[in-house]
């Protein structure tokens, strides 16, 4: 069973049905069937509602929140232990530390990271990634 991580330009692609949300969709259908998992840090599901709130109001974060939650999107918390591997992460890389929670997320569970920022391709070939867009 594939697993993928989510950061949060992914969700963006696929609320905004941009260039790459066939690929997440995709994702999505193959872990409604039982055949991938997705994660997604907390932190950065905090992300995407955040900026919607910035961008849209409250209203409008707390419903496309609420459209999101029925998603086979796992959320995982932000332990002390991921807290600090993000933080190795970033030192290392030189990720912003919200992004370093991906890339924690994906080097814990070996799994795959689904982004479209460009700023991942500083892990090299640290962490295996789907491009989107």
């Amino acid at each position: 069973m594939k697993t993928c991580v989510f950061d949060a330009s992914a969700l963006f692609i696929f609320l905004l049905k941009q260039a790459g949300s066939d690929k997440v969709s995709a994702l999505l259908k193959e872990a409604m069937r039982g055949h991938g998992r997705i994660l997604m840090s907390a932190v950065n599901y905090g992300e995407v509602y955040g900026s919607i709130l910035r961008q849209h109001g409250q209203d409008r974060a707390l419903a496309t929140m609420s459209a999101v939650k029925p998603l086979p999107i796992e959320l995982m918390d932000s332990t002390p232990q991921r807290a600090m591997q993000a933080a190795d992460l970033k030192a290392k890389y030189k990720l912003y530390y919200v992004d370093s929670f991906a890339a924690a997320l994906a080097n814990e569970h070996k799994a795959t990271l689904v982004t479209s920022d460009s700023d991942f391709k500083k892990l090299g070939q640290g962490v295996p990634v789907m491009w989107l867009g």
